[in-house]
């Protein structure tokens, strides 16, 4: 069975229960899933995967989280080539414009984005759920 990280920080609990609803849709889609804070993850271990999905919030200015989650993304950028990735977060203000930044930094680094990323603002609603489910069923497909 194919083997997928959901390594996410949260800060209010949004992008925690976003990361659920991918889990969720990461089983439903047949895969296994490990649900992982980003400060119990390293960068080295995305190998071991078959792809990893991520989660973070915009943070400052339309920003990663910069305690723990930029430093390891910063990191796992060289890991990423041929890699099978999806992004997730939630957002309070400036629209989720950091999604954009984000993907473009993962497509550079030469990953291949199973679906577009999800984004909802502030605490996500049952679209947003959704969305997320269907991220982690997109994946579940890519690897299996």
């Amino acid at each position: 069975m194919a083997k997928v990280a959901v390594v996410f920080w949260s800060g209010s609990g949004n992008t925690e229960t976003m990361a659920n609803a991918v889990m969720e849709g990461v089983a439903k889609g047949g895969a296994e899933g490990e649900l992982i804070r980003v400060g119990d993850f390293s960068a080295d271990r995305i190998a071991d995967y078959d792809g990893i999905l991520m989660g973070c919030p915009a943070c400052g200015t339309e920003e990663l989280d910069e305690g723990e989650f930029e430093p390891f993304f910063a990191e796992a950028e060289s890991q990423l080539k041929d890699v099978k990735v999806g992004l997730f977060g939630s957002y309070g203000w400036g629209g989720g414009a950091f999604m954009e930044t984000w993907t473009q930094r993962t497509k550079d680094a030469g990953a291949t984005m199973v679906a577009d990323g999800v984004t909802c603002e502030n605490e996500p609603d049952d679209d947003a759920l959704a969305a997320c489910t269907a991220l982690g069923e997109a994946m579940a497909k890519a690897v299996g």
